[in-house]
């Protein structure tokens, strides 16, 4: 995979679709006024639980296995793609009323948590660190981020499509991401990430659709 072909696929408007993806109870359907039980972490979220937590496991009991150059600079853009939808959803959560944005932005962190402990263990170093919210090392990344955020600071609904649009993205990305890999440690996060992301767009859509 080409890294930062998210950052290239955001900037495309277009409808958003997804395939076999499997509908959260706990994200997908928001209760009346937008709040309530069913939007805590918990089975069905596609969060984890902790930096490297998944259901109570750890995503990194896998071995490690080796990286070619390519596949450590997807590594480090996957980072700063974590980060970017993490820190859309924050600002989005600030500005609107719809808790899903709030859950979503938490689940964003512990992926961001998690591809992080894989960077340290390839000894790669983290594009994000230390870095504010909404501030990215590459300029691509943060031209794609001021891009989203603009969009959606119009409407909540539009900023409801940015999150379809990053999800969207990701997914496209991950897997691409897949294609050649051997590592057993990065294959785990990687297709829990698109799991993950097939989830917070079902959600999204859902959301779109009251």
């Amino acid at each position: 995979m080409k890294t930062r072909t998210l950052f290239a696929a955001i900037g495309v408007a277009g409808a958003v679709a997804i395939g076999a993806a499997v509908a959260i109870p706990a994200l997908a359907a928001p209760p009346p006024g937008g709040n309530g039980p069913g939007f805590g972490p918990g089975p069905g979220t596609g969060m984890m639980t902790g930096p490297m937590g998944e259901r109570g496991g750890c995503l990194l009991n896998s071995p490690s296995g080796t990286l070619t150059d390519t596949q450590r600079s997807t590594l480090a853009a996957n980072a700063e793609e974590e980060k970017l939808a993490h820190d859309l959803y924050t600002e989005f959560a600030n500005r609107y009323d719809a808790v899903i944005f709030d859950r979503i932005a938490a689940a964003e962190t512990h992926h961001l948590d998690a591809v992080r402990t894989l960077l340290t263990r390839y000894q790669i170093t983290d594009p994000t660190a230390g870095l504010a919210p909404g501030r990215f090392a590459t300029p691509a990344v943060q031209a794609s981020y001021d891009q989203l955020l603009a969009r959606g600071a119009t409407s909540e609904r539009a900023a409801l499509e940015v999150g379809q649009t990053v999800e969207t993205n990701d997914i496209a990305a991950l897997q691409a991401a897949l294609d050649g890999l051997t590592a057993p440690d990065v294959q785990r996060i990687y297709t829990h990430l698109i799991t993950a992301s097939q989830h917070h767009l079902t959600a999204f859509t859902t959301w779109l659709s009251r």
